[in-house]
């Protein structure tokens, strides 16, 4: 029985040490970051840099607390832009993906257009999207979703077709239907695949946004960092950059935690694997 105990122990460790674990894991980024900001408000104090050209990070947040009050109105416009033009995204990746896994000509009409659609110039197209569409949301959801698209796409149909074919063909014969196969063997294969899509889309999400505002807009990032710099204060240029870097990593922390409630198997098994790791070292030691 204590043997039983202590493989569970190994296989499942306890809440508090995988939280640990977690935090274990951030401390080398958190390192770097402190350091890379420590040498940034040296420089930018004693190495002679002007504050118009490269304000300290001090000087940087307490601009952002000073005008907090404007950064905040203008994150608004941001976010609701970049949640309509990626919820968008998602689902138009995500119908079409399923179209062209049920339909293999369309996959051959379809991808040399969503290939061409990623060379074009965001610079070009922008400006382009604001005439025909105005300065309101719209224009701003199909930048963002133009942006996003892509890779998930790609990733929904690449993982539909890493599908066993042993697992297809067991369903088969045993009475199921395409549609049934694609939701029970098919739909899940491809979920790994579709949240490494999704984890590199959403890091395009807030800078697509951003650049559609730049394009035209009356509020946003993108506008009030086109303001700061034309008033020459690349402080409030870069608390502009900052809020959009969190918003970045909001959005991805977010996608992180959605893929561990819809891959509890997943979680499982990196959880199983790790105890076995640390069982190894522990009877090596």
């Amino acid at each position: 029985m204590a043997i039983g105990e202590d493989r569970d122990a190994h296989e499942s460790p306890p809440r508090g040490g995988r939280l640990a674990a977690a935090i274990a894991k951030t401390i080398p980024a958190a390192c770097a970051s402190a350091l890379l900001l420590a040498a940034w408000e040296l420089y930018a104090r004693y190495g002679g840099a002007a504050p118009t050209m490269l304000p300290a990070p001090s000087r940087v947040l307490q601009q952002a607390w000073e005008h907090r009050a404007a950064l905040a109105d203008n994150t608004l416009p941001t976010i609701r832009a970049t949640s309509a033009g990626f919820a968008c995204s998602l689902v138009a990746a995500f119908v079409l993906s399923a179209l062209v896994d049920f339909l293999a000509p369309l996959r051959r009409a379809l991808f040399p257009l969503l290939i061409i659609s990623q060379t074009l110039p965001l610079v070009a197209i922008a400006p382009l999207i604001v005439l025909w569409f105005g300065f309101g949301l719209m224009p701003k959801i199909l930048l963002v979703a133009l942006v996003t698209f892509f890779p998930m796409m790609v990733a929904l149909v690449e993982g539909f077709a890493a599908t066993s074919k042993a697992i297809s063909q067991m369903l088969a014969t045993m009475g199921a239907g395409r549609w049934r196969i694609f939701w029970l063997a098919r739909l899940p294969s491809a979920l790994p695949y579709f949240f490494a899509g999704l984890r590199i889309s959403i890091t395009y999400a807030v800078v697509g946004a951003i650049f559609a505002e730049y394009a035209g807009a009356a509020k946003g990032l993108g506008i009030y960092m086109l303001n700061a710099k034309n008033n020459f204060r690349p402080d409030l240029v870069l608390a502009a950059v900052a809020v959009s870097a969190a918003l970045t990593l909001v959005l991805f922390a977010i996608a992180v935690l959605v893929q561990r409630f819809a891959m509890p198997w997943e979680n499982a098994g990196s959880e199983s694997r790790d105890g076995k790791v640390e069982a190894a070292e522990e009877n090596r030691q």
